[in-house]
């Protein structure tokens, strides 16, 4: 794609997943949502962002493996495409964030999406380091689970119903999804993100200082966020089932 494609696609992608975000405001939200209605809205629509690219940076790489081997140069158009579409979905939700929450309680996703924006930015203007940015939407495949998570809190079915004098019990679907999600989290989070940071160590002769430079602050600041959210995940879903297990005995 050119520049001027380029600019649509990201631009259509934006003003697509904001009408989707809107869209949202017509379909039923369960009631214990209600209170967190624009909340609720906005991981309905990265959930759709993360299935979506998931699957792409899959089909990506399954059509043209090549690319593995070349994550600098060689793309298609589907991987272009997707990048693109990606930027505009971070655009989107960047500024939905921005305009309903305070910095307080976003500053992580707000200093999140720019880092990401600026490196896809630079891949999808230039047709340089697309495969990079493809093998970086590989962790999206956690995000569905992540997101899943975030929408069954919301809806209060994280414990089933009842209880008394037992401590609560989480659902099957929570204790599922939860499982799920810790271990697409190491092997399409960690796994992939470690062995991003291997692949960019040894780039120092193949890539410009300053790319190399946003790359590596890049991958470093995400790594750090990543390690303090799968404590959080650990701690949340683990420890306090288990401790909550320990209390009944």
């Amino acid at each position: 794609m050119d520049l001027r494609s380029v600019l649509l696609v990201t631009g259509g992608s934006a003003c697509s997943f904001k009408l989707l975000n809107t869209l949202f405001r017509f379909l039923p939200t369960p009631a214990p949502a209600r209170k967190k209605a624009w909340k609720w809205r906005n991981i309905s629509t990265s959930l759709a962002h993360s299935t979506l690219t998931g699957a792409w940076a899959v089909l990506c790489f399954s059509l043209r493996p090549q690319m593995v081997a070349d994550l600098i140069s060689s793309h298609s158009v589907l991987s272009h495409s997707l990048v693109a579409v990606s930027t505009g979905y971070f655009i989107h939700d960047f500024l939905d964030l921005a305009s309903n929450q305070s910095v307080k309680q976003s500053w992580e996703v707000l200093l999140h999406h720019p880092v990401v924006i600026s490196c896809f930015g630079l891949a999808v203007t230039s047709r340089l380091y697309l495969g990079f940015a493809v093998v970086s939407l590989l962790v999206e495949i956690n995000s569905v689970f992540l997101h899943i998570r975030q929408l069954l809190l919301l809806s209060g079915q994280r414990n089933r119903p009842g209880g008394g004098v037992t401590a609560p019990r989480p659902t099957v679907t929570y204790t599922t999804n939860c499982w799920l999600n810790l271990g697409t989290f190491l092997v399409f989070r960690a796994c992939t993100l470690g062995w991003m940071g291997r692949w960019l160590a040894g780039q120092t002769e193949h890539m410009p200082r300053h790319v190399l430079m946003m790359g590596r602050v890049g991958l470093s600041l995400i790594s750090v966020m990543n390690v303090v959210l799968f404590y959080r995940l650990v701690r949340a879903d683990i420890l306090t089932d288990t401790n909550n297990t320990k209390g009944r005995h």
